[in-house]
């Protein structure tokens, strides 16, 4: 009898005991990482935040299984400062990296800046990606010398080529390449998200046994678009709807391919929007109701976007998060979580993994967010307060656009005329430049920054200056002529 108990013990201690270990042994196997960015998506191009006119049944599955983060912004409105500050965990004035690069761009991201995808390459991921890369255009910059194994896409928009509408003729062909050899000129666009997303499941297959990340930078919906024979006239809003219902069909096969190979459960999926809808171009551009503006703004709609985190048993199911947090804390976050190495260069991210996990007590990383368009600091964040400094910015001109055109189309400033900055590219896609005055808004009661409340709180206006001032130094501001003491220079090229 003493026996037969003595051995049933035994068995139990050791079943716990196993139990244990494979409790432990999940919870230190690393997760896969796949990171989806639309490119240009608005803040309500989703059924979930107030799409109309389309469906996204997988990005709505995706909020309902993760969590719905509704204050999550990128660090610049434009697309190679908001990938330059996701892969660096910098503000991208830092690294000299404004604005959006084109083909003549020598520029691009410097070789001891320490990247996301370099971070995850030394952790023994296998790291793949498809879509549009966008920090550097020259092969110096190729996504492949920088922590990718492998890579199917374009190296800048898909706007640069004879697609402009104002510089169309000085456009070389759109060059698609695969690792590091060019195998399409002007590709058929249309085809890019079927094309970018077999890719994705391809990848997936082949790293299925080990850890992997996955970074999709959509092309779509990026003027101009384009949607798949299967998709043309899905929706009831046009070809821009189209074009989401094949982006959110991407997204479904991704994961359906999770779930057929059983790693569904141990990947840790991100989606986001680099910046905010381009809004003169109308019936071809997304919507960010209820938010101010849109792309190349620091209003609410240029850089607050969707962003759907989805990870099981990790990240709670059902969850919405008004708490605010950034571009630049992926790389910070996203390293504490698989347990990577940190860069040596300062950052600016920081990591929510608390926030994202939804630990206990987790708020922000961040006192304040700053927003910056190019290298001028326009505005602050600090909780529900968002306060503008005196500043120019952009509003669609006139009625918005049609057929692919940007509004105003018929007088956009011709190619002889030489603009730069975020002012050129505004003005030759059809906006005119107006003045913000010193404007401080209540983002929980007006998120939509209509309402003017600096008069009524001097004290936070006085406050969110002072959170300024240090970044200002830092990192310069080009509105007060200030210096900035902490910048990097961009990796360049020679031509």
């Amino acid at each position: 009898m003493k026996i037969v108990v003595l051995f049933v013990l035994l068995t139990a201690i050791e079943s716990g005991l196993l139990f244990t270990c494979q409790q432990a042994f999940a919870q230190a196997s690393p997760p896969n990482v796949v990171f989806i960015v639309a490119d240009d998506m608005g803040y309500a191009d989703m059924g979930t935040q107030g799409a109309k006119g389309f469906q996204t049944p997988h990005l709505d599955k995706l909020a309902t299984e993760g969590t719905r983060f509704t204050n999550f912004y990128v660090a610049q409105a434009v697309c190679t400062a908001s990938r330059a500050a996701l892969f660096t965990g910098c503000y991208p004035n830092r690294l000299g990296m404004q604005g959006a690069y084109n083909h003549t761009s020598l520029d691009g991201i410097a070789d001891d800046e320490w990247l996301l995808s370099e971070m995850f390459q030394q952790q023994g991921y296998a790291t793949g990606g498809m879509g549009k890369w966008h920090l550097g255009t020259r092969m110096k910059f190729h996504p492949l010398r920088h922590g990718f194994d492998n890579w199917l896409g374009i190296p800048y928009s898909n706007d640069n080529t004879k697609y402009h509408p104002t510089l169309a003729d000085e456009m070389p062909p759109l060059p698609l390449f695969d690792g590091e050899k060019v195998i399409e000129r002007d590709p058929d666009q249309s085809l890019f998200t079927q094309r970018f997303t077999q890719r994705a499941i391809d990848f997936i297959e082949r790293n299925a046994s080990r850890p992997f990340f996955l970074y999709m930078p959509h092309v779509m919906p990026h003027v101009p678009i384009f949607a798949s024979d299967k998709f043309k006239g899905s929706s009831r809003a046009g070809l821009y709807g189209d074009v989401l219902e094949e982006l959110d069909w991407s997204i479904g096969e991704v994961m359906a391919t999770l779930r057929r190979l059983k790693l569904e459960e141990n990947t840790l999926v991100i989606f986001i929007s680099d910046n905010g809808p381009f809004l003169s171009y109308g019936e071809h551009a997304g919507s960010a109701q209820p938010l101010r503006e849109g792309k190349l703004t620091t209003f609410e709609g240029g850089v607050r976007v969707p962003c759907l985190v989805r990870w099981a048993g990790r990240v709670p199911a059902g969850r919405v998060c008004d708490e605010p947090f950034m571009g630049i804390d992926w790389l910070p976050t996203l390293t504490e979580i698989v347990g990577g190495r940190a860069g040596t260069l300062p950052i600016d991210g920081r990591s929510a993994k608390g926030l994202i996990l939804d630990e206990p007590n987790a708020r922000s990383p961040h006192e304040a967010l700053f927003f910056f368009s190019g290298t001028a600091l326009q505005a602050v964040r600090s909780g529900s307060w968002k306060l503008h400094f005196p500043h120019p910015y952009i509003t669609p001109a006139g009625e918005p656009g049609r057929g692919g055109k940007p509004s105003n189309f018929g007088q956009l400033v011709p190619a002889s005329i030489k603009l730069s900055g975020v002012e050129g590219i505004a003005t030759r896609h059809g906006y005119r430049i107006e003045q913000l005055q010193l404007s401080l808004f209540d983002l929980n009661t007006d998120p939509g920054e209509r309402h003017n409340v600096a008069a009524q709180h001097p004290d936070v206006v006085k406050r969110l200056t002072s959170l300024a001032e240090p970044i200002r130094r830092d990192l310069g501001d080009s509105l007060t002529n200030t210096p900035g003491t902490g910048l990097r220079a961009p990796g360049v090229d020679k031509p």
